[in-house]
Formats: structure tokens, C-alpha cells, sequence
């Protein structure tokens, strides 16, 4: 009985010894990404200083990029960015959320959900620069004779062009969340309303949205964030110029598109500078937007 008292107490001193270091292991990770994050924002600061220095707040409303003269204004680039990012977000939440409600509510399980629900997992697997590639050669043909019975400008390539791939892009984000969330809704509070006389539509509008809607909301968050540093495909379809935007059928320039172009060109301190400042408003403005999105969020929880 001793010998058998003794092998419990070194286990039990063992596993409170594990789980100790399993909980400094939790922390130690948890203040490392904190450190990483501190770490790329005070980069960009420091590295932006000669713009900040030289520019000052005109930067951000300045109107003209001009490396050659030494002129650089963030404006259209900043507009360009919010265009695309937010004109991607209204058309891909109908999908997204279509999508969710089907499959976690309608087809949770069987081959045809499965295939379904891999497809969507495919979408995001693909590389960005394959949906340049697929913009280019079908979508901006398709957005040019648009535009021609629209009488507009028949460039095929703009903000318009680059949401319609954005959208296509942030899908499976939004739409994979919410159909996990959709999933997790108590079978009992759905029985309860059917059995109160509620359609599937009734119960799908009043039961299992509004439990979901957190995850749903979240979702769109983090669709909008993959939106807002999305590179290559846009870069290949907006038209890459630094004119303010007139119209959604207009070429433009986002702040990631125009640091991927010109990076590599900044012969200039001042020039790569404000490049890097690019960078940081886009950062900024990234984390500006989780935060209001998370106060939704929690709002909208809390109702």
C-alpha cells in the first residue's frame, strides 16, 4: 500500500509539475505574438520617420504621387483601398452567408455537403496570382462589355474588377465560420420553435441567426481584413495608376498594389520611406477597423 501511495503522490506531483509548464508554455507564446506585433509596428515606424519627418500630415491627404518630383499624397491610395475592401465586402456577405446557412443548416452532412463544403476550402487554398490570372483573361473581358452597355469607360480593369476577385477571394472565410457557428446552435431551442408552429425559414431567421450572428459578424471581419492586404490579384487588375477614382469602373491603386509595384524602385531615402509609411497607415488602418469591428460585435452580443 506504501509503495502504491508513493507512485500516486510522484504522479500527481508530475502532472501539477506539466501543467505548470504547460501554462508558461501558454503564456510565454501568448506575450511572444504580443512582442512580434509591437515589433512590426515600431519597424515601420522607425523606418517612416524620414517621410513623417519630411511630410508630415500632408501625406495623408496629399492628392499627387509623384516619386519624380518628390511629391507623394496617400489619398487615392488610401480611397482605393477602402473602395475595393468594402465594395468586395457587401458582395461577398450574401454568398457567405448563404452558403453558411445552407450548410449548417440545411445539408449539414452528406457527399453533396462535403463536396460543397471542400470546394469553398479550395477557394481559399488557390493562390492569389491565379486569381489575377483568371481576372484577366475571363473577368475583364466580361466587366468590359458591362461597361459598354452601361455606357461608361470601357476599361475592364478597376475597382470594380478587383472587388468582384476580392469577393470571389474572401468567401470561404466568412461562410466557413459561420456554418461552424451555425452548427453550434442548440438542437433544443430549434425543437422548441418548431414545435411552437415556426417554419424552417421562421426558425432559421429567429432562432439560429441571432444565436450565430457573433460568429457571423465575426467572420465578415476577418473577411475584411484578408480584403485590406490582398496584393498580387489586385494588383493585377485595378490598373496600377495614382488618379483619384471618379467611379467604382475607374483604374485606381491600393496601398498594398503600389508597395509591390514600386518597392523595388525606391531609389531615394525619402521615396523608399514613404513607401514604408504606406505600410504603416495600411497597418493602422487594419487595426482600426478590428477594433470598430469588435466593438460590433460585442454590441451586438450583448443585445
Amino acid at each position: 500500500m506504501e509503495v502504491w501511495k508513493n507512485i500516486k503522490i510522484k504522479r500527481s506531483f508530475r502532472q501539477i509539475r506539466m501543467e505548470k509548464i504547460f501554462r508558461s508554455s501558454l503564456v510565454l507564446i501568448a506575450i511572444s505574438i504580443l512582442v512580434l506585433v509591437l515589433a512590426f509596428m515600431l519597424t515601420l515606424i522607425i523606418q517612416s520617420m524620414p517621410s513623417i519627418k519630411a511630410l508630415g500630415f500632408g501625406f495623408l491627404y496629399g492628392k499627387t504621387w509623384d516619386p519624380v518630383v518628390n511629391i507623394y499624397g496617400t489619398y487615392p491610395f488610401l480611397l482605393g483601398t477602402l473602395l475595393t475592401s468594402f465594395l468586395a465586402l457587401l458582395i461577398s456577405i450574401p454568398f457567405s452567408f448563404s452558403i453558411a446557412i445552407f450548410l449548417g443548416e440545411y445539408h449539414p452532412r452528406g457527399w453533396f455537403s462535403e463536396f460543397l463544403k471542400n470546394a469553398i476550402e479550395l477557394i481559399a487554398a488557390v493562390p492569389s496570382v491565379i486569381y489575377g490570372f483568371w481576372g484577366l483573361f475571363v473577368l475583364v473581358p466580361l466587366v468590359r462589355s458591362l461597361e459598354i452597355k452601361l455606357g461608361v469607360t470601357p476599361y475592364g480593369i478597376g475597382i470594380f474588377t478587383s472587388s468582384l476577385i476580392l469577393a470571389i477571394m474572401i468567401i470561404p472565410y466568412a461562410a466557413s465560420l459561420g456554418r461552424e457557428m451555425i452548427r453550434m446552435v442548440p438542437a433544443s431551442l430549434k425543437e422548441a420553435a418548431y414545435s411552437l408552429g415556426a417554419t424552417r425559414y421562421e426558425v432559421i431567421r429567429m432562432v439560429v441567426i441571432p444565436y450565430a450572428k457573433s460568429g457571423l459578424f465575426a467572420g465578415v471581419l476577418l473577411s475584411l481584413g484578408r480584403a485590406l492586404g490582398e496584393t498580387m490579384a489586385v494588383t493585377m487588375v485595378i490598373g496600377n495608376t495614382s488618379i483619384i477614382p471618379k467611379s467604382i469602373f475607374d483604374p485606381g491603386n491600393t496601398m498594398a498594389s503600389v508597395i509591390a509595384n514600386e518597392f523595388t524602385e525606391a531609389a531615394s531615402t525619402l521615396y523608399l520611406s514613404s513607401l514604408i509609411e504606406l505600410g504603416l497607415i495600411l497597418f493602422l488602418v487594419t487595426v482600426v477597423i478590428n477594433i470598430i469591428g469588435k466593438k460590433v460585435i460585442k454590441r451586438f452580443t450583448t443585445e
